[in-house]
């Protein structure tokens, strides 16, 4: 069974719905700290029922793209829920049964005190892509790395929704990771 999207048009697509209902040009200060005059608060895409088609697919068609066996996509709670929940069911859809992980902040004092939900679906040691909305340093992204890997599982990549441009990606390749993004800063802002 095949993806039923042009991957093409749905690019272009996704970029439209960021654009609209995402991207915001305004001062705010950034998970990293920084200060930034734009935003781009993917959930509102991701929330959306044409936004989670868009995105799980897209996600999905780059995880068949780089060719790697993987065991699940994690990502860390809120804004990688839709995301992995998206790239999961496409996953079903099309007969992969790619399992989603979501990666908690911090544990909770009851219950079953693991920094990943849904490890059962995994096999032992399984190779997980982390599924990112925005990348701006890539601190966030290394935590939510180290948290699976402390739940003894192995990274095998991480994808992004957004990468802006302002060394994360160098910084995640610094820690050995490698980073692919649907969309870099330059499609939203022309300097």
């Amino acid at each position: 069974m095949a993806i039923d999207l042009n991957i093409e048009e749905g690019r272009i697509r996704l970029l439209e719905l960021l654009k609209s209902l995402s991207f915001q040009r305004r001062e705010i200060i950034l998970a990293s700290g920084r200060r930034s005059n734009f935003y781009i608060d993917c959930k509102q895409t991701a929330l959306m029922p044409e936004g989670l088609y868009l995105i799980g697919n897209i996600f999905l068609y780059m995880i068949d793209e780089i060719g790697e066996k993987i065991d699940g996509v994690a990502g860390v709670t809120l804004g990688g829920d839709p995301l992995v929940c998206a790239t999961s069911y496409a996953s079903y859809v099309v007969g992969k049964n790619i399992p989603a992980l979501i990666i908690r902040k911090e544990l909770k004092g009851h219950g079953t005190e693991v920094y990943v939900e849904g490890k059962k679906n995994v096999p032992e040691n399984a190779k997980v892509v982390i599924l990112e909305d925005v990348v701006t340093t890539g601190g966030s992204t290394l935590k939510a790395c180290d948290r699976v890997r402390q739940e003894g599982l192995n990274v095998a990549y991480i994808m992004c929704i957004v990468e802006r441009e302002e060394g994360g990606k160098e910084n995640i390749e610094a820690a050995g990771y490698r980073l692919y993004s649907i969309f870099r800063k330059r499609d939203f802002i022309s300097e």
